[in-house]
């Protein structure tokens, strides 16, 4: 048996086109109720504010009614009080005598704005010059003191010099350090002329005063030996 060589033209069906075409719509209708449903965007919230009624302040009282001027003269009236004079008596004219009196004469100096004539003071005499104290040769040689024994042991020179203040009677009333080679011989020195110095004192004319004397000491170790 053979096969056909050549196959046989398909026929058009119209009843199949009509079954397919049915099945298509009622797969689109079935997926557009089946899917969800989307609704459109709501309406936007808008932010509405409303005006709180505040209470007004209450009106400030009135002030309070000043009194006029005649209403306060009224209420406060002011007294007057008027305090009677006595009369003053008047003597008569023939109660008064009149008698002339010398007066006494003006004893002493006059007071008043006549200053008189100008008397100059006589210049005062010229201050006489003063002759500053010296030393009393009866004393000479107690002014040097004793050589200090530390600066003896040491084989040490000295000089001293002090400024002394010497009274009316002659002595030492106070000494005063201005150099010195060391304490040794200033001790030295301040012990000698508070005990044993002695000065004719400083004089202004013819009489004597307290005045100051500048004295210099040399401590040698030839002269100690």
């Amino acid at each position: 048996m053979y096969a056909d060589r050549y196959p046989q033209p398909t026929r058009f069906n119209p009843g199949g086109l009509t079954a397919a075409v049915a099945i298509n719509v009622a797969l689109v209708a079935a997926l557009m109720f089946a899917g969800p449903k989307i609704l459109p965007d709501g309406p936007e919230h808008v932010l509405t504010t409303t005006n709180i009624p505040v209470d007004e302040p209450p009106p400030p009282e009135p002030p309070a009614p000043q009194p006029k001027p005649h209403e306060m003269t009224a209420s406060r009236p002011m007294e007057q009080i008027t305090a009677p004079v006595p009369p003053i008596p008047i003597p008569s004219t023939s109660d008064f005598t009149t008698s002339v009196t010398e007066s006494p004469p003006v004893t002493g100096s006059i007071v008043g704005n006549d200053p008189g004539p100008l008397v100059e003071a006589p210049p005062a005499p010229p201050l006489l010059p003063l002759i500053g104290p010296q030393v009393d040769p009866r004393y000479a040689d107690a002014f040097q003191p004793e050589y200090p024994a530390a600066e003896r042991r040491a084989n040490r020179d000295g000089r001293v010099t002090v400024r002394v203040l010497v009274g009316v009677d002659g002595r030492v009333k106070q000494i005063e350090r201005v150099t010195a080679t060391s304490d040794d011989f200033w001790k030295a020195t301040q012990q000698r002329a508070l005990r044993s110095w002695r000065f004719k004192p400083a004089t202004r004319g013819s009489v004597p005063e307290e005045a100051w004397r500048t004295m210099t000491l040399t401590f040698r170790m030839e002269d100690a030996d």
